[in-house]
């Protein structure tokens, strides 16, 4: 286990705090802190796109981002079944260690277990997340009427490719998870001062959980035109041949956000400026027409409720 730790975790993790191999990390945060925890445990490991040690960093780093906090340190556990081969597992390590580069943040405590084969399906992992909250008011219960809706690109693809994958789906496409960090978009909405007012990521539940969960949280209606929400080819595809809705599909590396009105067209474009945002959309405003509901406008003219997802729709999807 010790030669493990220097010589895989040491080796690709390795900063000034964890290299002091403490009890615990000693860390200097001043001001309002952020912090959260998620565990991972996608199947299969391996997907078009990224792999569990990408969705394990970029998943609990997002989470951080979505509050308007900078992330700063991560813990993380790695849950090893007997037999899992080196070479699968440094492949992993060294997607966290790419995936951490996009933000800056370090990986400064961990925890490593070797379970007996049959007792875990190769690998699970933990991390948890802290982040310097660089503005605050962000939150599921602050959306107001009149503030507009935004998705930062098209939506479902995470959960879409790991559908394909398991079932055996072979498409002539280039459809990939969006597994992504979001900090960079998020920090650049920070910085040019726009008056966000929820941010969420869609990951289990698609934006139809974030976008119910708001309604809830806030007492408002949230209406959308589905004309203006994008979707790829490829996810429209799956979801006509297998009865779903792309609304309820897990992302990895999309969120929605709520903004004030005057700030709506001028986030968009920012969002665009992002290589994981290029077709980022508004989508919807906020009224108080039906407190609680969300309502999904058709182009026909034509409406219903966009209910919430229930049951898992795909388990172990992140």
């Amino acid at each position: 286990m010790e030669t493990l730790i220097h010589n895989l975790f040491y080796r690709h993790f390795g900063n000034e705090i964890l290299l002091r191999s403490e009890d615990a990390a000693v860390l200097d945060v001043q001001g309002k802190i952020a912090f959260t925890t998620d565990s991972y445990t996608v199947t299969p490991l391996f997907f078009n796109g990224g792999d569990i040690g990408r969705i394990a960093v970029a998943g609990t780093l997002n989470d951080l981002a979505m509050m308007g906090a900078k992330p700063l340190y991560l813990s993380c556990a790695f849950m090893l079944e007997e037999g899992l081969s080196y070479e699968t597992l440094e492949r992993i390590v060294i997607s966290m260690k790419e995936e951490l580069s996009q933000s800056g943040a370090k990986i400064v405590c961990g925890d490593t277990k070797v379970l007996p084969r049959g007792s875990v399906d190769q690998i699970f992992i933990n991390t948890s997340g802290i982040g310097e909250v660089i503005t605050e008011g962000i939150s599921s219960h602050n959306l107001q009427a009149e503030d507009v809706i935004l998705v930062s690109r098209d939506i479902g693809a995470h959960g879409a490719t790991i559908l394909a994958s398991r079932e055996g789906i072979e498409l002539e496409s280039s459809l990939c998870s969006d597994c992504a960090v979001l900090w960079p978009a998020v920090k650049a909405l920070i910085d040019e001062k726009i008056a966000i007012h929820a941010m969420r990521d869609a990951t289990r539940g698609g934006i139809a959980a974030v976008l119910n969960e708001w309604a809830m949280a806030s007492d408002v209606c949230i209406e959308i035109k589905e004309e203006m929400i994008p979707i790829s080819d490829e996810v429209r595809g799956i979801c006509e041949l297998l009865g779903m809705e792309p609304y309820d599909f897990a992302n990895e590396g999309t969120f929605v956000l709520a903004v004030a009105p005057q700030d709506a067209l001028r986030a968009q474009e920012i969002l665009r400026r992002f290589e994981i945002s290029t077709n980022a959309q508004v989508i919807g405003n906020v009224t108080v027409q039906k407190p609680g509901r969300v309502i999904l406008h058709s182009p026909w003219g034509t409406a219903r409720y966009l209910e919430r997802p229930k049951g898992e729709l795909l388990p172990r999807i992140c």
